[in-house]
C-alpha cells in the first residue's frame, strides 16, 4: 500500500501541472497560438537541452552496452503487439479507416509529451537515457512501419495501393540531436572538460564535481516537463472532455494500450533475463514498462486526417488516453513492486 501511495502522490504532481494548462486555456489565457507556440518551445530548445544535460550528467559510455538489449525489447514489443493488434481488428472486423489507426494506437506511444516528463517525475534525470531508448525505437518505427499501417488503411484508396509520404526528417527530429550531439563529450574527456569549464552554460560546480541547474543548458532543459505537462492540459482542453464517446472499439484500444502493451514488455523482460540470460538494470526495466503504458502518440488525429481516417475516432483515443494514463500508472509501479 505504501508503494501505491507513493505513486499516486507522484503522479498528483503530474495532475496538478496538467490541470493548470486545462483550466488556464478554459479561462481563456491563452490563444490558438500559444499552444503551437509553445510545442515548438518544448520540441526544438527545451527537449533537445534536457537530452543533452541529462547524458553528460548521466551517461557512461559503459552503459552504450545495456542498452543495446533495450533496443532490441522495444522493437520486439511492438512487433508483437502489431500482430496481436492486427487479429484483433481482423476479429472485430473494424471497418476500414479506424483500423490502422486502432493497431498504431495500440503499439506507438507519446514519448515526448507524457512519457519523459513523467519518467523524469517517477525517477529523476538518471532515467533518461533509458527512456532515449525507447524514444529512438517508437519514433524511427512510428514514422516508417506505423505511418505506413495507417496509410495502408485509407479508406479513399483500395486495398494496399495508399502511397506513403515517408519524412526522412522525422527519423531525426530535434530532441534525438540533443543525444547525437551529447555522444562526443560523453565520449571526449577533453570536450567535456571543455563543456565543464563553461559553468554559465553548463551549471557545473567543479568544488563538488556535480552539474547544477544554474547553467543555461541545464535550467532550460528542466523546463521540459511543467511545460510539456501544461501543454498536454491544454490539448485536453481543445479537446473538450464532454465531447469525446467511449465506444467499444475505444475501449479495445485503451486495453491494448495500457494492458497489452505493457505485458508484453514484461513478459519480453522476463523471457531475456531468465532465458537468455540478459539482466537489465531494474530502473531500466521499469522505464521500459513505463513507457509501453503511456498514451497514445499525439500526432494520431494529424495522420488519421493526412489518410482520410476517422479523425474523430483519433482523438477520442488521444484524449481518452491522456485521461486514464493518470489511473494506470500508480497501477502499474504497484505491480512492479510486489
Amino acid at each position: 500500500m505504501t508503494v501505491f501511495w507513493t505513486s499516486v502522490q507522484s503522479v498528483l504532481m503530474i495532475v496538478l501541472m496538467i490541470a493548470i494548462g486545462y483550466f488556464a486555456n478554459n479561462k481563456g489565457w491563452f490563444d490558438e497560438k500559444f499552444s503551437g507556440a509553445l510545442s515548438k518551445l518544448i520540441m526544438r530548445v527545451a527537449l533537445p537541452l534536457s537530452v543533452f544535460s541529462s547524458m553528460i550528467s548521466h551517461f557512461q559510455p559503459a552503459m552504450m552496452a545495456k542498452l543495446g538489449a533495450g533496443v532490441i525489447y522495444v522493437i520486439f514489443s511492438i512487433l508483437i503487439g502489431y500482430a496481436i493488434a492486427f487479429g484483433v481488428v481482423r476479429v472485430l472486423r473494424v471497418p476500414k479507416g479506424r483500423r490502422g489507426l486502432m493497431i498504431a494506437a495500440i503499439n506507438f506511444a507519446n514519448t515526448v509529451f507524457i512519457g519523459m516528463p513523467l519518467n523524469q517525475a517517477l525517477f529523476g534525470a538518471v532515467s533518461v537515457p533509458y527512456v532515449l531508448v525507447y524514444y529512438i525505437v517508437n519514433t524511427a518505427l512510428l514514422w516508417t512501419f506505423g505511418v505506413w499501417i495507417i496509410a495502408s488503411d485509407d479508406p479513399t484508396v483500395g486495398e494496399g495501393n495508399a502511397k506513403v509520404k515517408f519524412d526522412l526528417a522525422h527519423l531525426l527530429p530535434i530532441p534525438l540531436w540533443g543525444f547525437i550531439i551529447a555522444l562526443p563529450f560523453v565520449y571526449s574527456s577533453t570536450l567535456l572538460h571543455l563543456y565543464n569549464s563553461l559553468p554559465f552554460l553548463s551549471g557545473y560546480t567543479a568544488a563538488t564535481a556535480t552539474y547544477t541547474t544554474n547553467g543555461v543548458i541545464p535550467a532550460m532543459g528542466g523546463l521540459v516537463t511543467p511545460l510539456s505537462l501544461i501543454y498536454i492540459g491544454i490539448m485536453l482542453s481543445n479537446f473538450g472532455l464532454r465531447s469525446m464517446r467511449i465506444d467499444f472499439h475505444t475501449v479495445v484500444t485503451i486495453i491494448g494500450r495500457f494492458v497489452v502493451s505493457p505485458i508484453i514488455m514484461l513478459l519480453i523482460i522476463a523471457v531475456g533475463t531468465n532465458v537468455f540470460g540478459i539482466h537489465l538494470a531494474s530502473l531500466f526495466q521499469k522505464t521500459l514498462v513505463i513507457q509501453a503504458a503511456t498514451p497514445s502518440f499525439a500526432v494520431l488525429p494529424i495522420l488519421a486526417n493526412e489518410y482520410h481516417s476517422d479523425v474523430k475516432f483519433a482523438t477520442n483515443i488521444v484524449a481518452i488516453a491522456s485521461v486514464f494514463f493518470v489511473v494506470v500508472v500508480p497501477v502499474i509501479m504497484l505491480l512492479q513492486n510486489l
